[in-house]
């Protein structure tokens, strides 16, 4: 069944093959799982990456993004347009890091700062576990509720950095795009199909090869922490039922970086020993939405202080959550 809904699984028997095959490593060990982490999620993020830089450079081109961007800014939307950038994100079965190409397409698009962090929120936070797993996990009213407190999670961690105006903080360099105008303008006139082709190939590269060696940074420091802190250590701490367990699995979790489906043995294990609900929750939500990875990351296209910001609202809002639900269940 897993096999099935995950659409990165060819790349995983790739990583496999290379991690355990030709390289030798024992499947299971430490060396074995840092090394076929950090082959995968390499590979795969490069990959979203590069066709997502590509194919923004094609709507950036054809589409009129400014026309867009004040359509999204008027007040009248009353905070849909915040609920469609979310709705976007549960679509894309991506984790922390892999949303980013398209958070960054975004931002180069001229789309408001607000809404874009809603996507980059909401992309990794709901995810294939939560909306098909969780139902034989933990049943129809958890599934609802965790869905649902997403959602608020990131529509209002948007609406937040929004209402901050916190725009200061992007990185311009990594953002400055000519228009389909512009470029017309600079070749004299309308560009053949087969010099049109290269010009977007080029438009999406540039970003790509600027990026693509954080991602690389980012996957090397998750694979490490991927691979050699063991699963029982975590176990042993956010089993106990204190106040401070749900900031506990907060703080442990935000330095993990693993997909959801990869966080379900620890999760199961959890509650196996009598873990509260909400603890467990707001662990695995910490994993998926925030991690020195994607940190690493979003530090080339926005300042620490924006990044803190981010971090922050989505942090505090995590840990409501948890408390909610150990509150209610």
């Amino acid at each position: 069944m897993l096999i099935n809904m995950d659409i990165f699984y060819s790349i995983q028997l790739l990583a496999n093959v290379i991690s355990y095959g030709w390289i030798g490593l024992t499947e299971g060990s430490y060396w074995g799982s840092a090394v076929n982490f950090f082959i995968y999620d390499t590979i795969k993020i490069g990959i979203l990456l590069l066709l997502i830089n590509y194919l923004m450079a094609i709507i950036r081109y054809y589409f009129p993004m400014e026309r867009a961007r004040d359509i999204l800014s008027k007040k009248r939307w009353l905070g849909l347009n915040y609920l469609m950038a979310a709705l976007l994100g549960i679509i894309t079965p991506f984790c922390s890091c892999s949303s980013i190409p398209l958070f960054i397409g975004f931002m180069g698009a001229g789309i408001p700062i607000g809404i874009t962090f809603s996507f980059l929120i909401s992309s990794p936070l709901i995810n294939e576990s939560s909306l098909y797993l969780f139902p034989a996990m933990f049943g129809w009213k958890v599934t609802i509720l965790y869905n649902l407190f997403g959602l608020t999670i990131a529509v209002i961690g948007g609406m937040l950095i929004q209402k901050l105006k916190l725009e200061k903080y992007i990185i311009p360099e990594l953002l400055n795009f000519k228009s389909r105008t512009q470029v017309e303008s600079d070749n004299g006139g309308k560009l053949p199909f087969r010099k049109l082709v290269s010009y977007l190939w080029k438009d999406g590269i540039v970003i790509t090869k600027k990026i693509f060696p954080y991602v690389v940074l980012g996957v090397g420091v998750g694979a490490i922490i991927h691979g050699f802190i063991p699963s029982s250590l975590i176990e042993e701490y956010l089993s106990a039922k204190s106040w401070w367990t749900v900031p506990l699995a907060v703080i442990l979790g935000v330095p993990l970086y693993a997909n959801s489906v990869s966080v379900l043995p620890i999760m199961e294990a959890l509650v196996n020993k009598g873990a509260p609900l909400g603890t467990v929750l707001a662990f695995m939500t910490a994993i998926v939405t925030l991690s020195i990875p994607e940190a690493l990351i979003l530090k080339k296209v926005m300042r620490w202080q924006l990044l803190a910001i981010f971090f922050g609202i989505v942090i505090i809002g995590i840990i409501i959550m948890g408390y909610l639900f150990n509150l209610i269940l």
